[in-house]
């Protein structure tokens, strides 16, 4: 259940002895297929997840901002005129970015006291940092009177992790957080950022199972996919004209110009290309119900981010591997960016306590470690609370 303004607001006050101002929440998001597309421009399925980040803050005078991390007992205090990155404290970075990518674009916020708080699985790949971003953009904004619009408040949150944070994501994390809806998922073009609803079938919820094994987006293997990605659109424009990114190159057109790519560019370009294809596949099979087929879909996404783009792991193909052979399952794969994290399986409502069951079981037996296991309803995305 996604977190009240009275608890925040509550949280704020014992942490600060004052009152909150404002408040905002802005939930996580289990993308369902179209992974590393986001970033070349393709097509992506989300979905917000009833979990998130919800932040409560009251304005200050002066340029010193102070943060009070609750889930961590942390906080840290930190100026405007001074904004860089600190490794003791790096989950103020998010905020620290939130507040510079606003400066850049001429809008001075108030400088405040803050309180952030979430129950969103961290290192899950359920993208609590882009949650965070949104809500910290929320937040300044009830509290600076400023006017965003929906799509400017995506934008500036992933300006926000690229440019502060460093981590080259694409902008699906924060258009699902923006505008995830109840019971939907969202097709989203990345490029154009024209997004529609897509009904999840009925009977289907979304089981996400945790490995235990985390990663950092930051780490220098995701931002080398992206530049890989670069690396094959350049060589590639010499013989296909107008490309801009991946999303232009249609899987037909794919051997000709394939041939002439370092064998590591071209495997991650494949996954790319054939993820954008099976991202319209899959909302046909959801649209039509055609389960098998999403079934299918799922596996061959997985079966591409495992062997094509590498960002899989021994865990989480363990449990892809438990799944799939489960009838009531109707799609299992690996789900954010990788090298750990989560798989998302769509399960049918009446055996979501024997899928858990079976996957608990099975992972302790095969890797040693129990799975963490979240069945999340689709949600409604950002705000003020």
């Amino acid at each position: 259940m996604p977190m009240r303004r009275e608890s925040v607001v509550s949280a704020f006050r014992q942490a600060c002895h004052h009152d909150a101002e404002a408040a905002a929440f802005a939930p996580g998001r289990v993308n369902l297929i179209g992974e590393h597309t986001d970033y070349n421009d393709g097509f992506v399925l989300p979905a917000a997840i009833d979990c998130g980040v919800a932040l409560a803050g009251r304005r200050v005078p002066g340029d010193d901002f102070t943060l009070h991390a609750l889930d961590l007992g942390q906080s840290c205090v930190f100026s405007r005129l001074a904004m860089q990155r600190d490794p003791k404290h790096p989950w103020a970075s998010y905020f620290k970015g939130v507040v510079w990518a606003l400066a850049k674009r001429g809008i001075d916020v108030p400088a405040c006291e803050a309180v952030v708080t979430g129950d969103i699985p961290l290192g899950a790949g359920l993208s609590s940092s882009a949650a965070y971003e949104v809500a910290a953009l929320l937040l300044l904004q009830s509290l600076g009177g400023f006017e965003l619009s929906s799509v400017e408040v995506a934008k500036l949150a992933r300006e926000a992790e690229n440019g502060f944070v460093g981590v080259a994501c694409g902008i699906m994390d924060q258009m699902a957080s923006v505008f995830g809806e109840k019971g939907k998922a969202l097709l989203l073009d990345c490029r154009s950022l024209t997004r529609e609803l897509v009904e999840i079938p009925a009977g289907l919820k979304i089981v996400v199972v945790g490995s235990g094994v985390r990663h950092s987006l930051a780490s220098s293997e995701y931002n080398k996919r992206r530049a890989e990605c670069e690396e094959g659109v350049r060589l590639m424009s010499a013989s296909l004209a107008g490309i801009r990114a991946l999303r232009d190159v249609p899987p037909e057109q794919l051997a000709p110009p394939f041939a002439a790519l370092p064998p590591i560019v071209a495997k991650r370009c494949r996954h790319v290309i054939s993820e954008n294809a099976r991202v319209g596949q899959a909302v046909l099979a959801m649209r039509t119900g055609d389960l098998a087929t999403l079934k299918t879909l799922m596996a061959d996404s997985h079966a591409s981010l495992r062997d094509d783009y590498e960002v899989s792991c021994p865990e989480l193909d363990v449990l892809v591997e438990l799944a799939l052979p489960l009838a009531y399952c109707h799609g299992a794969r690996l789900t954010g960016a990788g090298f750990g994290g989560s798989t998302v399986n769509l399960v049918e409502a009446k055996s979501v306590e024997a899928f858990c069951q079976a996957m608990v079981s099975g992972y302790q037996q095969r890797c040693g470690r129990p799975a963490e296991i979240h069945v999340f309803e689709p949600s409604a995305g950002a705000r003020v609370l």
